[in-house]
């Protein structure tokens, strides 16, 4: 089956399957477009969380150091011998957080370990060799949106990583409406939104398998 090639003119993502790249000047209109889908999903189906298996609960997923903290996630930071460095602190929307004698520091964004490098050498100030721990007490930022002619329309919390088809089979899957092979999959980045095609009969079918990327917080898929 003959596919077209989601790839933009102007796009400058070498690794394959290329993303479309929408450049700021679009931002508005796609803005627009989520506010009103998300605007006409009901209440009850703003959360849809992932299916019972046997991987750990987000409260209990120990991320490993590579991990970058985002928004609302919970850490557990301490100094051992010292109750007042010792501290569960969440990460503010922002992505900073409060630590005593450092004050505020960035955390979102960061691996844990860029992170921990950062805090130890900003107390280092103030306590001479400090053994400083930090980990994710509980993981709240790892989410994607998957909205549009889905049976479960909404917000995904993820506990692991998943690919687009994992994605929206935690949505319910496409309902018999969709136009599954034109379903998109939205990523913003600092200074431009990314777009992948996701055809979902074709990958369904064994085929275009390339085009079931690996879902990254914050991705907005939309079917059709």
């Amino acid at each position: 089956m003959n596919h077209h090639d989601p790839v933009s003119a102007h796009t400058t993502i070498p690794a394959p399957p290329n993303p479309d790249v929408c450049i700021n000047g679009l931002r508005p209109l796609f803005l627009g477009v989520l506010i009103i889908f998300m605007l006409g999903i009901p209440a009850w189906a703003q959360e849809t969380p992932a299916p019972e298996t046997d991987q750990p609960s987000s409260t209990a997923a120990i991320p490993g150091p590579a991990y970058r903290i985002g928004p609302g996630d919970v850490l557990d930071i301490s100094v051992w011998k010292d109750e007042a460095l010792t501290k569960m602190i969440p990460v503010l929307p922002d992505g900073t957080i409060s630590f005593p004698l450092v004050g505020k520091l960035e955390a979102g964004g960061r691996t844990l370990e860029d992170f921990k490098a950062d805090l130890e050498n900003r107390i280092t100030r103030y306590v001479p060799d400090p053994v400083l721990s930090v980990s994710v007490q509980q993981v709240n930022s790892m989410m994607v949106y998957v909205i549009g002619r889905v049976n479960s329309p909404g917000r995904v919390m993820l506990n692991r990583n998943v690919t687009a088809l994992q994605a929206l089979a935690m949505a319910g899957g496409p309902n018999p409406f969709a136009k599954r092979n034109k379903i998109k999959i939205f990523r913003e980045e600092t200074d431009r939104t990314l777009i992948f095609d996701f055809p979902y009969d074709d990958i369904s079918q064994g085929e275009h398998l390339e085009y079931n990327i690996e879902m990254q917080r914050g991705d907005v898929m939309v079917v059709p």
